[in-house]
């Protein structure tokens, strides 16, 4: 599939000041209302009300279920709390801070942290970002005013800390998918202060 070809590593531009601040979409803006969440370990819904489906309209967080409310990823959830949209509780009713959500979904996410600060930076960007476990890659990231489930996303993306390595091998299998899903590749690298680079990879016949 790739003979004749060469990949090139294109780097994307960085956030330019004020960015963050003139991206945001219209769900981030300050509301008193917050949705209650529960966390049951396997997996975490919203209440069925205006308000958590208000989240899913206006920013396309989570999954919607056959009751009306919404499952949403580990990512989604700390992000809502950062932002205090949301209120989490436990499956005894009991409020959870958001250093006690930290720990668990350290536990049950690998490179927790790595990941989501590539998640954050690209919603603070102003872009959709979903799990993508069933592509093979950690995310897939809508362009700006696509709406999942409208059009396909354009981006899937690999975080990884600028401490890690790959062999050409596991790079190259990432390329296969994202060739494979009509996608192009993302790599997000984040730095030990959380701030993250990016690198398009592209290929091209010499």
């Amino acid at each position: 599939m790739f003979l004749n070809s060469a990949w090139i590593l294109v780097p994307m531009p960085k956030k330019k000041k004020n960015e963050e601040q003139a991206a945001l979409p219209p769900d981030e803006k300050p509301k008193k209302e917050k949705v209650n969440v529960q966390f049951a370990e396997a997996k975490i819904v919203t209440e069925n009300s205006d308000a958590a489906r208000e989240l899913f309209n206006t920013g396309r967080y989570g999954t919607i279920l056959e009751d009306g409310k919404l499952q949403l990823s580990l990512f989604e959830t700390f992000f809502l709390l950062e932002k205090s949209k949301i209120e989490l509780v436990n499956l005894n009713g009991r409020a959870l801070t958001r250093e006690q959500f930290m720990k668990k979904a350290q536990k049950a996410e690998k490179s927790f942290f790595v990941k989501y600060a590539v998640f954050k930076d690209l919603r603070n960007r102003g872009y959709t970002v979903k799990t993508a476990l069933k592509f093979g890659a950690d995310f897939r990231v809508y362009d700006r005013g696509v709406k999942p489930g409208e059009d396909h996303a354009k981006w899937i993306v690999y975080p990884v800390h600028e401490s890690g390595s790959s062999t050409w091998y596991e790079f190259a299998a990432k390329n296969r998918v994202a060739h494979s899903t009509k996608k192009r590749l993302l790599i997000g690298i984040v730095d030990d202060e959380g701030d993250v680079t990016y690198y398009e990879i592209r290929w091209i016949r010499p």
